[in-house]
């Protein structure tokens, strides 16, 4: 009687089988896209013939040489800590092999970097695991959940994008309302293009769940269904791409920037996640099972220093802000309070209820985001970490509150107010720090502290904006 929502659960979700390279050649593809995320969140690649990629595979160790400085490029500005000197090797994971419906003979596949030659890791060891790598990250910290804890994730994202038919000035392709059909209306570009989208998103083999005009000039949002984490953001990624190249292909600029109007909503990409254990009993009625509510405690015990990941540009910080629906800025949760940074939806729904987490926006690399927040609610979790911030469930935000209102809740911490406490936030905190390594925590820093500058470099407001969204 409680229970409403579609149920997924990671032991019987069905994940789509990846074609096969003579499905694709049959279907047509000739080109293979190698592509990976760097740390700004930038979607590259190298194209290279079907014929090539299957002669690659069929090398010692396949792969593409790739300079190691691409994980620390800005436009073509070097982070320090970056050289031009050596090559990681590129390998492609054909679990994750798509076509590109926005790009006909193509098909994309994501990988990892590795080093060419054993190195010494952590644990004095030879590897060729590249500490710097988002997907190797996320992956690992997966496998730890599931290895110590016997806990498993599944991750489910809402792309929040707005349709610009110019950058400069910034125009966008409607003023329609939240979620009303202006937004969509029949003969349109802006419905050609969504339409385009949701045929694409479910062509590669994605689940789309819903999408509709959002509330923000031009702005729209796509809901794509729950995968394991790691498959998660391979999907966003591509889902992503989608969204641009069809966006282009018809003449417009598709923008996941923050906040481009000041007197309306911003682009968030809301993170849901629920957690499991093939071990646990069903989740009660009432209340969070002691697996949610250890994972949740690890999560706020950490929600400062996350921003520096989820909102990581300047920008970031004109959206998260108290009294815009962006989820505020005091570290607390609540059910369907889209005023706190976590929101818990279907909250008495035991077999659809998950975590939303507000704090992600579009300009963050989902990898990162995930090996954040996972990191953080796995280490909840190993501890049995007691949940001391209670649910804010009243009629007034955590903002509207006064300050021993807030004590009575547990309510005592703020996230960041700016990129630059984020970034002091994110290095402070210890577990981040040991999770990623210092190398990692320093190359990202010093990528993070070139892209911010760079995306704030223009005195003119407007000259900002244009950057961003041609950047973002």
């Amino acid at each position: 009687m409680y229970n409403h929502g579609v149920e997924y659960s990671p032991y019987t979700i069905s994940l789509t089988p990846p074609p096969t390279l003579e499905e694709l050649k049959k279907d047509g593809i000739k080109f293979i896209r190698i592509q990976w995320v760097d740390l700004v969140n930038y979607t590259r690649f190298r194209v290279v013939p079907i014929s090539y990629f299957e002669k690659l595979l069929k090398s010692s160790r396949p792969g593409v040489g790739v300079v190691k400085a691409c994980l620390g490029l800005v436009y073509l500005n070097m982070a320090q800590g970056f050289t031009p000197i050596g090559e990681y090797l590129y390998v492609p994971d054909l679990k994750t092999l798509k076509i590109c419906p926005y790009a006909p003979g193509h098909a994309s596949v994501m990988g990892r970097f590795e080093e060419k030659t054993p190195t010494p890791g952590p644990d004095g060891n030879l590897s060729t695991l590249v500490d710097l790598c988002p997907r190797t990250l996320l992956d690992r910290i997966v496998k730890e959940a599931k290895t110590i804890s016997n806990v498993d994730f599944l991750v489910g994202f809402e792309s929040e994008f707005i349709l610009l038919k110019s950058t400069q000035p910034i125009d966008a392709v409607n003023y329609h309302n939240w979620t009303a059909s202006e937004g969509l209306p029949s003969g349109k570009i802006e419905t050609v293009v969504l339409e385009e989208i949701a045929d694409a998103v479910q062509a590669s083999g994605i689940e789309l769940q819903m999408y509709h005009p959002e509330a923000a000039p031009g702005q729209y949002e796509i809901i794509t269904g729950p995968l394991p984490p790691l498959e998660a953001a391979d999907a966003l990624v591509h889902t992503r791409e989608i969204i641009r190249n069809i966006a282009f292909k018809h003449g417009l600029r598709a923008t996941f920037a923050p906040r481009l109007y000041m007197t309306s909503a911003g682009s968030s990409a809301h993170t849901n996640i629920s957690v499991h254990s093939a071990t646990q009993g069903p989740k009660p009625v009432e209340g969070l099972s002691a697996l949610e509510s250890s994972f949740l405690a690890g999560v706020l015990a950490h929600l400062p220093a996350m921003p520096a990941v989820t909102l990581p540009i300047p920008a970031s910080y004109k959206r998260m802000v108290d009294g815009v629906w962006s989820g505020g800025t005091y570290v607390c949760w609540g059910a369907e309070n889209r005023e706190s940074p976590i929101r818990l939806t279907n909250a008495t729904s035991p077999t659809s209820r998950r975590f939303e987490m507000r704090f992600v926006d579009g300009t963050a690399n989902p990898y990162l985001v995930l090996a954040t927040i996972l990191a953080a609610g796995h280490e909840g979790i190993r501890t049995q970490q007691q949940l001391t911030i209670q649910n804010n469930t009243g009629s007034v935000t955590a903002a509207q509150m006064k300050e021993e209102e807030r004590a009575k809740l547990g309510i005592t911490a703020r996230l960041p107010l700016s990129w630059e406490e984020a970034r002091i936030q994110f290095e402070k905190d210890q577990l981040l720090s040991a999770v990623f390594g210092s190398n990692f925590v320093a190359k990202y820093l010093s990528v993070n502290k070139v892209l911010g500058d760079s995306l704030e470099q223009d005195e003119a407001e407007e000259a900002k904006v244009t950057r961003l969204v041609e950047f973002y």
